[in-house]
């Protein structure tokens, strides 16, 4: 009976600790995943699947407090999965269903036209990966070398690369 007892205030301390961590970042992970594929709905996806298995393994987490690291490393590399899934798409469009664009996606499409969306998209995705968790995510080099999983050189080479790459972009469209 003790372990049923204590079985049910684990799930409830990892529910409340997961809906508090929802609250707080589910919106700014979307953005985040958003960024990195351009498709906000595949992008909610990847974050809703990165809470689902935060809660899963919750008992297993060493830091809770290292909860919201966890789960943004886990959107990058969600995103990554995305990209990837579509680099073997793209490799073989036979095998794809055909399929068009919704309404919706075309009037994204049309929005978010300017030149920096633009030549973001030109970037690698490495380098794109680490010039969004810079300057829109706000972390730190070490906090991005932890979510990509990568050295704090390789934040800083990529992130160089990616802005030298930019630079002559953005001032040829303005």
């Amino acid at each position: 009976m003790e372990d049923s007892n204590r079985e049910a205030e684990d799930v409830s301390d990892a529910d409340a600790a997961i809906t508090e961590l929802y609250t707080a970042h589910y919106a700014g992970l979307v953005r985040l995943a958003t960024l990195l594929l351009r498709d906000e709905a595949v992008a909610e996806e990847v974050v809703q699947d990165a809470f689902v298995a935060l809660h899963r393994r919750w008992r297993k987490l060493h830091d809770p407090q290292k909860a919201a690291a966890y789960l943004r490393t886990s959107v990058v590399h969600g995103t990554r999965s995305v990209q990837r899934r579509r680099h073997v798409a793209d490799r073989h469009p036979e095998d794809r269903p055909l399929d068009a664009p919704s309404a919706e996606q075309t009037a994204m499409a049309g929005a978010t036209g300017d030149a920096l969306i633009r030549a973001m998209r030109k970037l690698p995705a490495r380098q794109r990966e680490a010039l969004v968790l810079r300057y829109y995510g706000g972390l730190s080099e070490s906090e991005i070398a932890a979510a990509m999983k990568i050295s704090n050189g390789a934040v800083k080479s990529h992130a160089s690369r990616g802005l030298a790459t930019l630079r002559p972009l953005l001032e040829s469209w303005s």
